[in-house]
């Protein structure tokens, strides 16, 4: 895997053997910082479920100012790692959290953080048919916290298969879907709350 786009272009980006690790394959990333422009410019970013800094580091290399970026294992970690000081981009402008997405993010909200854009491709659910969907990123539309974490304007790209049908619930509201084999990401926005009817 390599960095597509920005001043790291072509830099090697390793990941562990095994299948532990589904980094997003570069078609699906090329999409998805097309669709973006120039709105990763200058952005802070929160990087969840970061793997081996695939997209985080994607960002940083097309104008990102800073990236937060949360991930639980600690061997997924060192490769994160391993791959910024390789690229050549700025480590001062990482933080690597090696923790749990949900217990990141309440966190976050405490601390008033707040970022341009969040980004997020967790590992695949299961095909849910005549049920709710219990994934990880249903879990994380269903996150209260995640939009307050948003300035105004800013969004949420968030991976998933296309098997695992999401519900975007009162929280979220989508700008645009792109399709992919079989990932879908969905750009999506802090829903507009709905005027309290008048009594």
């Amino acid at each position: 895997m390599r960095i597509i786009g920005g001043i790291a272009a072509g830099r090697l980006q390793h990941v562990p053997d095994g299948l532990g690790v589904r980094p997003m394959p570069d078609k699906v990333k090329l999409a998805v910082f097309n669709s973006l422009g120039g709105f990763v410019i200058g952005a802070r970013v929160l990087d969840l479920f970061a793997g081996t800094g695939a997209l985080g580091h994607e960002c940083l290399s097309r104008g990102a100012v800073d990236v937060f970026s949360v991930e639980k294992s600690p061997k997924h970690a060192r490769f994160y790692e391993r791959n910024l000081r390789e690229s050549g981009l700025p480590q001062t402008a990482v933080h690597l959290r090696v923790a749990d997405v949900f217990a990141v993010v309440p966190q976050l909200a405490q601390q008033n953080r707040r970022f341009e854009l969040i980004i997020a491709d967790p590992p695949y659910g299961e095909k849910n048919v005549g049920h709710r969907s219990k994934s990880l990123a249903q879990q994380l539309l269903d996150e209260p916290n995640l939009p307050g974490l948003l300035v105004a304007g800013g969004l949420l790209v968030l991976g998933h298969t296309k098997r695992d049908t999401l519900e975007l619930g009162p929280h979220w509201q989508e700008r645009k879907q792109l399709k992919h084999g079989d990932t879908i990401i969905r750009v999506l926005e802090p829903a507009v709350p709905t005027p309290a009817a008048e009594s």
